[in-house]
């Protein structure tokens, strides 16, 4: 799960260098598409993080609120502009309730596999369900697992190499987890940081939001509304809370 331990000082100061998750054509769809999803309504991010989402999302006229467990994370979302105006309420996006109603709460980036068991993502599901209003969507974005890629009894798949870092994730099949390792060459010396998720394919997660009273509305490979093939290696989901 999120926590200080995990996205510290260390890690939320250099989270927004990521150009793969930071750069305007990554941001820009996933703002267009949450806003539209919105519909002029309220919208909550769970792990609202640095901000990178919310706070172009908010620039774009919608009300927007989050939860975070990282103070760090809420730390650099605060100095950024039009980051005091954000209302973050500090806890975990299990069982934080912020007291009132929302057309959307989206959790993008994967982020529901920090939630490191079925229990846990179901709850999360159960949340956000909680948190919204009759009609309203549950959106996430998450990669599809890529198990695919393994060679059998093989549990190791690079992500990344380049001259400064290397990323790697570990997967045990058995339990449904990975792990993905971080390593980054900086100013002459090696540093390491590993993070603990749990995969899960998309009819797992709409188990989770049919036992949560959503029902799927949408699936995408992606925020430009791709279509959702056998090859893509991540979805967008949107589940609708069912009404009466």
């Amino acid at each position: 799960m999120h926590d200080d331990r995990l996205f510290d000082e260390k890690i939320a100061a250099t989270y927004d260098d990521d150009k793969g998750i930071s750069a305007p054509e990554v941001i820009e769809p996933a703002v267009d598409l949450l806003a539209e999803l919105a519909g002029g309504g309220r919208a909550l991010e769970f792990a609202i993080g640095t901000g990178r989402i919310a706070l172009p999302l908010a620039r774009k006229g919608v009300q927007v609120e989050g939860i975070e467990l990282s103070r760090p994370m809420v730390s650099r979302l605060r100095a950024k502009e039009g980051g005091a105006e954000i209302s973050v309420a500090i806890g975990d996006m299990v069982t934080t309730d912020v007291a009132r109603r929302f057309s959307l709460v989206y959790l993008v980036f994967n982020t529901i596999n920090n939630l490191t068991s079925q229990d846990a993502q179901l709850a999360c599901f159960r949340n956000a369900a909680a948190h919204l209003e009759p009609g309203g969507h549950f959106l996430i974005e998450v990669g599809v697992p890529p198990l695919q890629r393994l060679p059998v009894g093989e549990t190791i798949l690079a992500f990344d190499h380049g001259e400064t870092h290397w990323g790697v994730d570990e997967y045990d099949v058995v339990n449904q987890n990975f792990s993905s390792h971080h390593i980054w060459l900086r100013d002459g010396s090696y540093e390491r940081f590993s993070v603990p998720f749990r995969y899960a394919w998309p009819a797992e997660f709409d188990l989770m939001a049919r036992l949560a009273g959503l029902r799927l509305k949408e699936r995408w490979g992606g925020w430009k509304k791709e279509l959702f093939t056998q090859v893509s290696d991540k979805h967008v989901s949107v589940w609708q809370k069912v009404e009466g």
